[in-house]
């Protein structure tokens, strides 16, 4: 054999070996463990100190009577963390104890009922993940200079899986009488929230429920029990929840005549108002946020409808002149938040871009223009106008 092959051979004998040698070393030192444990197992699991996402808190002086918001711009998918949805008080969170806290169902009934929340917890049970939205959600929109560039305005809404026993359940194990219409559910807070709904709706998808997201529904979240009241607006859920009177006619409380009522152009109020209108909004690229240069980007945000699932969402780049059907990711459930989902090449040129929902029943979520022409500029409560962001040729996301 030529002397430079058998080198060649050499090399190549050599490089294996040193290889394989390599190999048997890094396994050796696999095999002695990490140089340095962990931290240990814990009793309730905690997110990693790098992730810093919080509800926006408000700076008030009673925080009280105040809201925190979900930072929707950095949830994934649909469903919110319980450490992250949103909150909104008017009288603070009080401290209950389960194991003292009753729930009496009583009016027009047959057997006026008290529950423990150990025996709600043995009685058949259902799981649905429904949002909740404060009817105020988005409220800053509706004058003309609008809401700052962040999402903030946007946060007043949260997406949940929940838990509990269908109210229906109860009622006809309390016995409705023939001639009632409405009940009124009443709170354990200090401003005993009090809120009128319809026998019908009672007796068709509202929860007593006792869990969210599989573990014991927050304090924030009305523990030990509240109502979830699908598709309505968020006040009707009410919180904390320890009576409910069956009556034949509305209660007219406080917090649905001098609040959360709809004043109109011509100076009249509309009342009882209680399903929240299709809705949707861009998450990325939204306000307060900057596209890291020109190329390919994927749009993404949230739709949601209180009458049923969301059957399309649209998204334009162009400020409204022309739209595109977004994906909708899948599970699709009614009253839910659903994820859509745009791929975009942008070309670093200012663009506007804007979202529109269509639910199931045909609906189609309206600009603020179109919304206001029908029902002014007076009203604080349930405005689903379309959300356009502008984007800037230094990628800087705002307001449009």
């Amino acid at each position: 054999m030529p002397e430079q092959a058998n080198r060649r051979r050499f090399l190549k004998l050599s490089a294996l070996m040193t290889a394989a040698s390599s190999c048997t070393s890094n396994k050796a030192v696999e095999e002695e463990g990490p140089g340095q444990l962990g931290k240990a197992v814990s009793a309730y699991g905690e997110r990693s100190p790098f992730e810093k996402v919080a509800r926006m808190t408000p700076d008030v002086k009673n925080p009280q009577v105040a809201s925190s918001r979900t930072p929707l711009a950095d949830i994934y998918g649909i469903i919110t963390p319980n450490s992250l949805h949103f909150e909104r008080h008017h009288s603070g969170v009080p401290g209950i104890n389960p194991a003292d806290h009753r729930l009496m169902i009583h009016g027009m009934v047959d057997r006026p009922l008290v529950f423990t929340l150990a025996e709600l917890k043995r009685l058949p049970s259902v799981s649905r993940v429904h949002f909740v939205e404060c009817s105020g959600n988005s409220g800053s929109e509706w004058s003309a200079k609008g809401a700052p560039d962040v999402i903030r305005a946007h946060g007043l809404a949260s997406c949940s899986e929940w838990t509990g026993v269908p109210l229906k359940t109860l009622l006809e194990e309390a016995g409705v009488k023939p001639e009632a219409k409405w009940l009124v559910a009443e709170g354990a807070d200090a401003c005993k929230m009090s809120r009128s709904i319809p026998l019908n709706k009672a007796m068709d998808d509202i929860l007593v429920a006792y869990a969210q997201n599989g573990e014991a529904i927050r304090p924030e979240q009305g523990y030990p029990l509240r109502l979830v009241v699908p598709g309505w607006e968020g006040n009707i859920n009410v919180k904390w929840l320890r009576r409910i009177k069956v009556s034949d006619t509305p209660y007219y409380t406080k917090d649905e005549t001098s609040k959360y009522t709809e004043l109109m152009p011509d100076g009249k109020a509309w009342i009882f108002t209680w399903p929240m209108d299709a809705k949707s909004f861009i998450t990325y690229p939204s306000g307060g946020q900057k596209v890291d240069g020109a190329g390919f980007l994927e749009i993404t945000g949230l739709a949601w409808s209180g009458r049923g699932k969301i059957a399309k969402v649209e998204v334009s780049t162009d400020g409204g002149q022309t739209w595109q059907a977004a994906a909708l990711q899948e599970p699709v459930f009614s009253r839910a938040f659903t994820r859509f989902r745009l791929p975009w090449q942008w070309d670093g040129k200012e663009a506007t871009i804007v979202s529109r929902a269509i639910d199931e029943t045909g609906y189609v979520q309206p600009a603020r223009e179109e919304l206001g022409a029908v029902r002014g500029k007076n009203s604080n409560y349930h405005n689903n106008a379309t959300k356009p962001w502008k984007i800037a040729v230094d990628g800087s996301v705002t307001n449009a």
